[in-house]
C-alpha cells in the first residue's frame, strides 16, 4: 500500500470516526481530574513545593563519597521534610555531589550534617542556601499570579484572533490540557515543583498555542481546500515543530539535566508537556475543529 492510499484509508477512517476518538482524550481529562481531586484531599495542595516555595535550606555537598540511602537514614531522624539529590558527570555517571533539601534552618542542618560527615562545611566543600518561610511562600503567589495572568492574556489574543468561541475555546483546551497533564505526571512521579518549575509551566502556554493556532488557521482558513487537506498539511509542520522542541528539550534533559536540578525540573516538565501537546492537537483539537468546520459547511 503506497503513501496515498494510505492517507486515503485513514481520511475515512478519521471522517467516520473522529467523534468517537474524543472520548479518548475525555477519558484521560476525567481520569486525571479523578487523581488531582485525590492527590488534593491527601496533600491539600494541587502539588508538592521543594523549599523555594515554602521556605527552608538546601545544601549542596561536593563530596563524591557519600552514600544517599546512609546519608538519609543517619540524618531523617534530626531534619524535616527532607529531600535528597545526586549530582552525576555525565560522561562517567560518577557521583560529583549531593543536594539535601529540608524545611529546617541552616544552623540545624549545618550541624546534623556535619556530624554525620565528620569533618567542617565551608564554602570550598558545600553551598547553603536558605529562604524563609514568608519571603518564599510570597514569592510562591506571585508566581502563581504570574502563571494565571499569561493563561487569560493567551486566551485573550486567541479570541481576538478567531473571534468565535468554538475555535477558539479548542486552543485554550489544548493549552490548558499541555499543563494539566503536565501537572498530574509531576504528581504521578512525586516530583517537588520549585520555582523553576512554576517557570517551566508558563513556558509551557506559550509551546502549547503554535501547533494549535497553525491547525485552527489553516482549516478556517481554507481556499477551495478540503478540510482533510488542511489538517494533514498542518499536522506535517506542527508535528515537525512540537519532535523537534521534544528531541531539543530531551537531549538537554539527559545531557544537562544531572548536573542542575533547576535544568532537570524545567526540562522534565517541559518533556511531559510537549508528549501531551501531541494527544491535545492532534486528537483532541483536530476532532473539534473538524467537528465545527464541517457544521459550518452544512450550514452554508
Amino acid at each position: 500500500m503506497n503513501k496515498e492510499n494510505l492517507k486515503q484509508n485513514f481520511a475515512k477512517f478519521h471522517d467516520k470516526n473522529y467523534k468517537k476518538i474524543l472520548i479518548i482524550p475525555v477519558l484521560l481529562f476525567l481520569l486525571s481530574i479523578i487523581y488531582i481531586t485525590s492527590f488534593y484531599s491527601t496533600n491539600h495542595d494541587l502539588f508538592k513545593k521543594d523549599v523555594s516555595l515554602t521556605g527552608g535550606t538546601s545544601v549542596t555537598i561536593y563530596d563524591s563519597s557519600i552514600n544517599l540511602e546512609d546519608l538519609e537514614k543517619n540524618v531523617s531522624n534530626f531534619l524535616t521534610n527532607l529531600n535528597f539529590k545526586k549530582i552525576s558527570d555525565f560522561s562517567t555517571n560518577s557521583q560529583k555531589a549531593v543536594v539535601i533539601e529540608t524545611q529546617s534552618d541552616e544552623n540545624l542542618t549545618k550541624t546534623v550534617l556535619e556530624n554525620y560527615l565528620g569533618y567542617k562545611l565551608n564554602n570550598e566543600n558545600s553551598s547553603f542556601e536558605f529562604s524563609g518561610s514568608s519571603l518564599s511562600q510570597g514569592f510562591y503567589k506571585q508566581l502563581i499570579f504570574a502563571l494565571i495572568l499569561a493563561f487569560v492574556l493567551m486566551s485573550l489574543v486567541v479570541f481576538f484572533q478567531f473571534k468565535t468561541f468554538i475555535p477558539s475555546f479548542a486552543v485554550i483546551l489544548s493549552a490548558f490540557g499541555d499543563v494539566f497533564f503536565a501537572l498530574v505526571l509531576v504528581d504521578i512521579f512525586g516530583i517537588k515543583i520549585s520555582s523553576a518549575g512554576i517557570v517551566a509551566f508558563l513556558m509551557l502556554i506559550g509551546y502549547s498555542v503554535d501547533t494549535d493556532i497553525l491547525l485552527t488557521n489553516r482549516v478556517l482558513k481554507r481556499e477551495n481546500k478540503s478540510i482533510n487537506y488542511e489538517i494533514w498539511g498542518s499536522f506535517k509542520t506542527g508535528i515537525t515543530m512540537t519532535l523537534t522542541s521534544l528531541f531539543a528539550v530531551l537531549a538537554s534533559f539527559i545531557i544537562v539535566g544531572s548536573l542542575s536540578n533547576i535544568l532537570y525540573q524545567i526540562f522534565l516538565i517541559m518533556t511531559f508537556g510537549l508528549c501531551a501537546d501531541i494527544i491535545n492537537t492532534w486528537v483532541t483539537n483536530v476532532c473539534i475543529i473538524k467537528w465545527y468546520a464541517i457544521n459550518k459547511e452544512k450550514k452554508n
